[in-house]
């Protein structure tokens, strides 16, 4: 995809993103159906499916012939083996959405060859638009971002799962553990952003958690992986990912140092 192509469809994509955040909003303010879903009972509301089938109306024609990957969509492995894929969560964080939270997101990525070429993550509630275009730099509303230099732990701002910061905490005592952002894509965003230092994700999250926050954080300066250095790919068939690290880059590796022969600590 050309740079000139891929910024005139970043900022289409970014109404359809404040199009899909009045709807959701519109449907949290009023009484709304919420049940759960699958073996893990994870929760789903009116609001998901009703921002899913607005996107799955508004995206397509942005990028014709590209596949489709969404948490809330049945899975078809054939639909989406072009090289193109839009990877949709409709609302990252709905135990956030349902309870009246503010830290829900609106997820979208553009996949390209297995990486994100476009990105999309909008906080309704916040107004909070941050989008990305690989090669081309991260925003926030506008603004250029920039991940947190520096590669020490001392003062490190960390947010994840609370085993994991006390895990940390426990091997670098001077770290600075943040309240949870209930939003897996925003939390790895904040990084991006410069709020946070360091995010980590849990294995078991999915594609759509997670290929939007990717390419922020990359864009931002940052670097995204698994505890083992590696990259990740989207659009396979296999669509969930071991546990992750968000950061600066020499931070990043400070990190990935202290936890490459301790993953078993953190799961």
């Amino acid at each position: 995809m050309q740079a000139s192509d891929a910024l005139a469809l970043r900022d289409r994509l970014a109404v359809v993103m404040r199009e899909a955040g009045e709807l959701a909003r519109v449907t949290a303010s009023r009484p709304f159906k919420r049940w759960t879903k699958g073996h893990d009972n994870s929760p789903v509301s009116e609001g998901d499916i009703a921002v899913n089938t607005l996107l799955q109306e508004r995206l397509p024609p942005l990028a014709p012939g590209a596949g489709w990957l969404s948490e809330e969509t049945e899975d078809d492995l054939a639909a989406r083996s072009a090289s193109l894929a839009w990877i949709v969560d409709p609302i990252d964080g709905t135990r956030a959405y349902i309870s009246g939270r503010t830290d829900w997101t609106i997820s979208v990525a553009l996949v390209e060859e297995g990486r994100p070429a476009v990105a999309a993550l909008y906080a309704p509630v916040t107004e909070e638009m941050f989008l990305a275009v690989r090669g081309q730099g991260a925003t926030l509303n506008g603004a250029p971002i920039h991940a947190p230099d520096g590669s020490s732990l001392t003062g490190a701002r960390l947010a994840g799962p609370k085993r994991y910061l006390d895990r940390l905490e426990s091997l670098s005592p001077t770290v600075l553990p943040q309240p949870k952002v209930h939003s897996l894509a925003l939390r790895l965003t904040r990084v991006a952003q410069g709020q946070l230092d360091v995010a980590f994700a849990s294995g078991g999250s999915h594609d759509w958690d997670l290929a939007a926050a990717d390419l922020l954080v990359h864009e931002a300066g940052g670097v995204m992986t698994d505890f083992a250095g590696q990259a990740l790919h989207y659009n396979r068939p296999h669509v969930v990912h071991a546990a992750l690290i968000a950061a600066g880059p020499a931070r990043h590796g400070t990190l990935i140092e202290l936890v490459r022969d301790r993953e078993a600590e953190f799961a």
